[in-house]
């Protein structure tokens, strides 16, 4: 898999999924707004990790910052953009 783009699409909704789960935390506190963006935090997780483990040319520590949840993306992106 050469392709960026769904990587990049994938670690936007992780980050901006858990910035509104953080901030409705903090805030108010809504059981509707968590119910509906902890699934798509999980989902978003989980598609950042398998598509780094199934990037070309991804090392093992492009791999292991995808782990890390919310900004695991954007620092996998960043290892696997590097030259």
């Amino acid at each position: 898999m050469t392709a960026v783009r769904p990587l990049r699409i994938a670690s936007a909704v992780e980050l901006v999924s858990l910035v509104v789960l953080l901030a409705n935390l903090a805030t108010v506190h809504l059981p509707s707004v968590s119910s509906l963006m902890g699934p798509v935090h999980g989902c978003a997780w989980l598609w950042v990790v398998i598509a780094v483990y199934r990037a070309d040319g991804s090392a093992g520590a492009a791999r292991i910052s995808a782990l890390v949840p919310g900004v695991g993306g954007l620092l996998a992106l960043r290892r696997l953009s590097a030259p």
